[in-house]
């Protein structure tokens, strides 16, 4: 690594985890003044406070990494510029982008690391802090799905479910549908309750009653009703059943991945959130790389007014890319356009305006300007 390299990087960074640390810590303020009643009053141990605390880290530090990258670029890259440092360096022959290099490949690994952040921990934080209340809550019962019915289209099999809590391997009362490719009822199990063994991926049907049906309808064998039956062969998991309860949001990536698979026959308005939100999950992280090609060459500026409106204007930009990924979104969700653009789009639509933006700034061009109700810019004094 070049001395340029580690000097720009070593104020680059130090600013960067100020930001990080900065956001955190208000971020922990406000919650915990929001939960500190919940604690005294469920006396909530020390140890497991600092769990909660840590399972909900992930995902605030994927919402926080982008903002906090901006601000450090922004700042470093400003206060460089006002020392003439950024000109020194110019004059010595290092262009704009040998520059700002190193800060872009930190933008990279920012976005590495977002995206291991963002592939199962960070979707689980908001189901893993209602978890961990609930089991300090024990005097307070689960909540617990009623009525719940799983079609599982591929096996021809239904289940009518009458009890069951999410996250658990046990249902009470069952009635399940076993059917041929003809739609014919061929065999009815009627159960008590249900366990499911995740090491050998089998069904305990207990206290059960089988009956099997010919393709007229007429009950051609009986089994009373038995302690325990074993059945290894169906492929519904918990998982699956619990699915039609799911949000598409809290699902990690390879959780969305199982639920297309496997509801597949769905139609494709169901099917639009999750889809839009498994190519979301793959596109946020490279919100980080997009707003490090948007905020390098903005921070760069020559005089103290052009760094005060490349500042404001990298900000502007910044908060229009956010609107934009709401927007997209919501009409992937909504499936009126494909998964792949309502993800995609604003990276795509934002990363090339950084290039852009890039391409000016390394040819020392000002980049066009916006005249907001026809008005001229002022003559030089």
């Amino acid at each position: 690594m070049r001395i340029l390299d580690r000097y720009v990087l070593r104020y680059f960074l130090q600013a960067y985890f100020y930001c990080i640390a900065g956001f955190v810590s208000i971020w922990f303020i406000f919650d915990i003044s929001d939960n500190i009643s919940t604690f005294l009053e469920e006396r909530i141990s020390r140890a497991l406070i600092l769990k909660y605390y840590l399972t909900q880290m992930p995902q605030i530090l994927v919402m926080l990494l982008p903002v906090a990258l901006l601000l450090a670029l922004l700042f470093v890259l400003g206060r460089m510029s006002r020392s003439n440092e950024i000109v020194s360096m110019l004059t010595a022959g290092v262009s704009v982008p040998r520059i700002i290099a190193p800060l872009l490949a930190i933008g990279l690994l920012t976005t590495a690391g977002s995206t291991a952040l963002n592939y199962s921990l960070a979707p689980h934080a908001e189901f893993a802090r209602k978890k961990l209340l609930e089991d300090t809550q024990s005097h307070r019962p689960q909540l617990a799905l009623m009525a719940q019915i799983f079609r599982n289209r591929t096996d021809n099999r239904t289940w009518f479910i009458q009890m069951f809590r999410p996250g658990e391997n046990k249902f009470v009362t069952l009635h399940i549908v076993q059917q041929d490719a003809n739609d014919n009822i061929t065999v009815n199990y009627i159960a008590t309750s249900a366990v499911y063994h995740p090491e050998t991926k089998a069904w305990e049907l207990q206290q059960v009653k089988v009956v099997y049906y010919d393709a007229a309808g007429n009950v051609t064998r009986m089994i009373p009703y038995t302690e325990s039956l074993m059945i290894t062969d169906w492929s519904e998991t918990p998982f699956r059943l619990s699915s039609a309860n799911f949000r598409a949001e809290y699902l990690s990536v390879p959780e969305l991945q199982e639920y297309l698979q496997f509801n597949s026959d769905f139609p494709p308005t169901l099917l639009a959130p999750f889809a839009t939100h498994l190519q979301y999950r793959l596109a946020l992280p490279w919100t980080c790389l997009v707003i490090a090609l948007i905020a390098a060459p903005l921070g760069i500026g020559y005089s103290r007014r052009g760094i005060l409106s490349s500042v404001a204007a990298a900000i502007l930009i910044v908060f229009a890319m956010n609107f934009a990924t709401h927007l997209f979104l919501a009409l992937g969700e909504g499936a009126r356009i494909s998964n792949w653009a309502a993800a995609w789009t604003p990276n795509v639509i934002f990363g090339v305006l950084g290039l852009i933006l890039l391409y000016y700034r390394s040819t020392n061009r000002e980049p066009p300007r916006l005249r907001l109700f026809g008005q001229r810019p002022l003559a030089p004094s």
